[in-house]
This record gives structure tokens, C-alpha cells and sequence, in this order.
């Protein structure tokens, strides 16, 4: 079939198949794909490392099995100071510090509760409010609403600081645990203090919470020739059903496109690599994994699908609740003169995560390298700038109005 001029050219591998999907790591934070270093990592044999005296941890043992009394005794039971599940949870506790002293709020440790929980985060399907959330400068911070979910509808936005829940501080809270606080049955009801830039007094904000099952890829042709597409998270399944929206937009005869990753907080890396292959010859850098020398830096490049001439123009919408995956997706668009960034501050979210099995019910979660974009700078924790920066006030919510795509449109039909 012929092409016009100003016709976007598509080469047939956009309706054939994809690479498959590596294994990755899901809802809230990205882990990396070198299954060497992993194999690596998990090869540590949990024995006393050399050079450290862990006299005065045995010390402390000692002591509180020989002297602790509760300070409440439940008459239930009697005070029990040497069982076996009281040791665990001295275990359980001496990790947790271990991790804690790190002061990085990404790394933590997961007791057989919350390991159960985070497994059950990965099935896409729970009961909550849908809001991605993560501790930024200390602060119990909402990374992203998802879009149509209990939290959405509340009005909570990215970038709030939920200072209580149910009417508990949340200081010193770590994520793990403020999700499961803030998680309850379909039906019930969570009250969340919230502070938001430009309020003077922090409101408590009453949601009601519901099964959450996250949308991933929609997609609207406009009448006025361009073609956006809102991609919510990057999930196992995304690549494919990111490649039927390229098709789409492709069928439709639109060269502008709008992809919209506001709001999307991240999720398997390999699919942010797939999803920016569709736009990038063979071997250019998307991200580097940098181990900071305690293992080889991880270099993941495109593909090469590259599927689009030089008549496609393309603005990606982002906001605070733009994290990870999406960070790094956006960050490599913008590097190689694909897109223009449209929006506000991202979230800044340029480190690595990997789980690591303890014992067969928990799992410690460890910061392990940082994000860095092909230019060879990290994603800075103040989050990646627009090129142009549009905010979007209450007033503009209220009105039903979205000053960011309105630009996005008119850059578009400007070029």
C-alpha cells in the first residue's frame, strides 16, 4: 500500500508477534532481569560474615530472655519470655533492624504476614482503595491514584502526604504496613488524613474501599486527528496490549500520538523496554542498571521494532504519580527526540528492588541498584522535569477541564 507524505509508515512486524515477557516483579517497584546476578546474589550461605563481632547481639538476647516481663499480660495466657514463637519474632525483629538501618524506605523486611500480602498484590485483583503509595523524605506519600478506583473517586491525587490513617500517625510507618492498614474489605470504610500542597490545614478524606482491578491500556481517537493512548501500569500482560493499541493508532491514519502516563507508578521493567522498542532501532540504551560495583551494570536496549517513520509526533503526559518503569520509558523517549514531555514533575523513583527469600514464608526487600537513563544520569529523586511544565489545578478538576492534554493537542497540531 502506498503511503502519502504525511502518511505514518508501519512495518509489518507491528501486527506479528512480540518477544516474550522475562520474568519480572510487579505492582510498585521494578526488579532487575539479570537472572546471573540474581542466581549470584541467592548463591549467600546465611553464615557469620568475618570481621564482625556479634557479641553484643547474642549479649541482648541473653538479656531480654532472662529479665523482659510485658508490660500488659493478656489473662488469657500466661507471660511467656522464652517460647519458640517469641524467639522467632526476636528474629523477625533483629532483620527488620538490620534493614532499617540502612535509612532507604525500600528496603525492608517482609514477616510471613505482609510477604503473604505482597504475593497476593502480585495477582492484580484485591480489595482496597487503589492508590499506589510509597515513603518520600519520610513522609507516607501517595505515588498515584489509579484511575476509576475508590481513591480516584475520593479525590485523593499524586503527591499527597497521608499523615493518618484511621486517625493513627503514619511517622515512621513503612510501606508495607500502611498498606495493610489501609486495606480492608469491599464495603468498608478508611479515613485517611491527608496534606496537599496549597491547603493551609491537612482534611480527613473518607474512602470506601472495593475489589481493585487495575485497567492497563485504553486508548481514543480524536476528531481532531490525534490518537492518545493511557497506559496505567506496566503489568505481565501490558506489552501485548501495548502493541494492539500501536496497531490500533496505526489503522486509525493518525500521526500525532498521546501517550499518557500520568498516574502509571511503574511495574516490570521488561515491559517499559518492550514498550519503548516499539520507537527505538536495534541496540540503543533505554536504562542501565548501575550495582554501584558490587555486581556487572545491567544494559537493556531496544529491540529494534522501530516501527515508525520520522512523520510520527509524539508527546508523553506525565505527573507525580509518574514513577519507575514509566520514568525510565519517558526518560528514553525524550533522550532520543522520539517525545516531548508535557506535564508536571515525575516521582522520582530511580532505584532498583529485589525480593529475596529468608525462609520459606518471608523475604527481605533490598535496594539494589540505581536507574540510569541512556544519557548515563540517574532519574533523580526530585523526579525528571517536563520540557514543558503544565499544572493542573482543583479549579480545573472541578470544571472538568485537563490543561496538560490540551497542550499535548496543541504542540501536536503545531508540528
Amino acid at each position: 500500500m502506498q503511503m502519502g507524505p504525511k502518511t505514518l509508515t508501519v512495518r509489518a512486524i507491528l501486527v506479528g508477534g512480540i518477544v516474550a515477557v522475562a520474568a519480572g516483579f510487579a505492582v510498585g517497584f521494578l526488579i532487575g532481569s539479570n537472572q546471573n546476578v540474581a542466581a549470584a546474589r541467592l548463591s549467600v550461605d546465611g553464615s557469620e560474615p568475618q570481621g564482625v563481632d556479634f557479641s553484643p547481639v547474642w549479649k541482648a538476647w541473653n538479656l531480654l530472655n532472662e529479665n523482659f516481663v510485658p508490660a500488659a499480660v493478656a489473662t488469657s495466657s500466661p507471660i511467656a519470655t522464652t517460647t519458640s514463637g517469641l524467639d522467632q519474632q526476636k528474629v523477625y525483629g533483629m532483620i527488620s533492624g538490620l534493614a532499617d538501618s540502612l535509612n532507604d524506605p525500600y528496603t525492608f523486611f517482609l514477616p510471613p504476614t505482609q510477604n503473604t500480602q505482597f504475593a497476593s498484590d502480585m495477582s492484580g485483583s484485591f480489595e482496597g482503595v487503589g492508590m499506589e503509595i510509597d515513603v518520600k523524605n519520610g513522609v507516607l506519600t501517595v505515588v498515584s491514584p489509579l484511575k476509576g478506583t475508590p481513591a480516584d473517586r475520593a479525590g485523593i491525587k499524586a503527591g499527597d502526604q497521608i499523615l493518618k490513617i484511621n486517625g493513627t500517625s503514619t511517622a515512621g510507618l513503612d510501606v508495607t504496613t500502611a498498606v495493610q492498614q489501609i486495606r480492608g474489605p469491599k464495603g468498608s470504610i478508611v479515613t485517611l488524613t491527608v496534606a496537599r500542597s496549597g491547603w493551609s490545614t491537612p482534611k480527613d478524606i473518607q474512602v470506601m474501599r472495593d475489589v481493585i482491578n487495575v485497567p492497563i491500556v485504553t486508548t481514543t481517537a480524536r476528531p481532531d486527528g490525534v490518537f492518545v493512548i493511557t497506559f496505567a501500569e506496566f503489568t505481565s500482560n501490558s506489552p501485548d496490549l501495548f502493541r494492539n493499541a500501536l496497531r490500533e493508532f496505526a489503522l486509525s491514519g493518525d500521526t500525532k500520538l498521546v501517550l499518557d502516563l500520568r498516574g502509571n507508578p511503574g511495574g516490570y521493567l521488561e515491559a517499559a523496554v518492550q514498550a519503548a522498542s516499539w520507537f527505538l532501532p536495534t541496540g540503543d540504551i533505554i536504562v542501565t542498571e548501575d550495582y554501584a560495583g558490587h555486581q556487572p551494570n545491567v544494559v537493556h536496549r531496544s529491540y529494534g521494532y522501530d516501527v515508525f517513520n520520522k512523520n510520527l509526533k509524539m508527546v508523553i503526559l506525565v505527573d507525580g504519580g509518574t514513577a519507575s518503569a514509566s520514568e525510565i520509558l519517558s526518560k528514553a523517549l525524550r533522550t532520543y527526540g522520539i517525545a516531548t514531555l508535557v506535564g508536571t514533575d515525575t516521582f522520582g523513583k530511580g532505584v532498583v528492588q529485589e525480593l529475596f527469600p529468608i525462609t520459606a514464608d518471608t523475604s527481605l526487600k533490598i535496594t539494589v541498584a540505581r536507574w540510569l537513563g541512556p544519557d548515563g544520569a540517574q532519574i533523580p529523586h526530585s523526579g525528571i522535569t517536563p520540557d514543558v511544565v503544565v499544572p493542573v489545578t482543583d479549579a480545573d478538576i472541578a470544571a472538568g477541564k485537563d490543561p496538560q492534554m490540551d497542550k499535548a493537542v496543541e504542540i501536536l497540531n503545531a508540528q
